[in-house]
């Protein structure tokens, strides 16, 4: 069925679930607990029913555990083997209960109100797969959360040091129509998701939501930027000064996607764009205090070749080894 073949929902029948929270966690058993009590807090306004998925991606630190004895979580599911956020949030997309499926990272913390908000935004507008939340850093600073699809020419914008101007969308106060939106805190309607066979497993991590956005927009569905709906994200995949397996993860995942959606013309376009935005920071940073210089110049190796190097696929799989 498409976006404008279907028909008013309206309000949901007494008992029925109308929203699923789904949360994958792995091994920060602290920050989802922090997260649960927030869901908590907002199931309590919900002038309908709801209930909390947990997917515990293989965790060593008592965070299954931890879930489990939650009186907000209704099921948790423990993996035995580490496995790709696209896999892991998939799954629960296809186990949720509600038309609606707020998919959330275990380092996302919802502040009062932003479940209404965001469910408010899908019931006016229909034609609409995905709504976003506005995110801040742990500091309250905005961190950028809504872009333009990636094209040759988002990268030449990054290129020319103009991509907050042309390619960052979560911007304003109001609701607006966005490409797509980060999957820290995204709610899903999930007959949308059903529809174009849920996230692609091929990307592990990164670009995993833009995929997605994009086969949805591709089947007539749009994404929306609800800056009334905000969540604290605490951005726990950051490891050390120079994250190795992130940023390579990140290059593989970006040329992916543009081998998929482009033509091989434009995904080698952006490596080069991307790679000399990252060299020009690398130049910079050898003078200005507080940047690394080597971090930058592993972005452009990483970027040019993305097929190089171990990322956090590999890292999973290392794990998974007991390594």
């Amino acid at each position: 069925m498409s976006p404008s073949d279907r028909p008013e929902a309206g309000p949901p029948r007494t008992g029925e679930i109308e929203l699923s929270y789904c949360v994958v966690n792995t091994s920060q058993r602290e920050l989802l607990l922090r997260g649960l009590d927030a869901i908590a807090r907002e199931r309590e306004t919900l002038p309908f029913a709801s209930e909390v998925l947990v997917l515990d991606n293989c965790s060593r630190d008592g965070s299954a555990e931890a879930a489990r004895a939650h009186p907000v979580v209704v099921e948790t599911i423990a993996l035995e083997r580490r496995r790709g956020k696209a896999v892991n949030d998939s799954e629960l997309l296809r186990r949720a209960r509600g038309r609606y499926a707020l998919l959330l990272n275990e380092d996302s913390e919802l502040l009062p109100g932003a479940t209404l908000a965001l469910w408010r935004a899908l019931e006016e507008h229909p034609e609409t797969a995905c709504a976003g939340a506005r995110l801040l850093r742990p500091d309250g600073s905005a961190q950028a959360c809504a872009w333009r699809f990636p094209t040759p020419l988002s990268a030449l914008a990054g290129a020319l040091f103009l991509h907050r101007l042309f390619t960052v969308q979560s911007r304003g106060a109001r609701t607006r129509r966005v490409d797509w939106c980060q999957s820290a805190a995204l709610l899903v309607r999930t007959e949308a998701a059903a529809q174009v066979g849920y996230l692609d497993p091929d990307f592990f991590v990164y670009s995993d939501e833009v995929d997605f956005a994009r086969r949805l927009r591709d089947a007539g569905w749009r994404s929306l930027y609800v800056p009334a709906a905000v969540a604290v994200h605490h951005e726990q995949l950051s490891t050390d000064s120079v994250p190795e397996r992130r940023i390579v993860e990140v290059s593989r995942n970006r040329d992916l996607y543009m081998r998929k959606h482009h033509t091989a013309a434009a995904a080698r376009a952006v490596r080069w764009l991307t790679a000399s935005s990252y060299a020009l920071r690398a130049l910079a940073a050898l003078f200005l205090p507080g940047h690394s210089s080597r971090r930058y110049w592993r972005h452009v190796t990483a970027t040019l070749r993305p097929e190089r190097g171990d990322g956090l696929r590999e890292a999973a799989e290392l794990y998974n080894r007991g390594g």
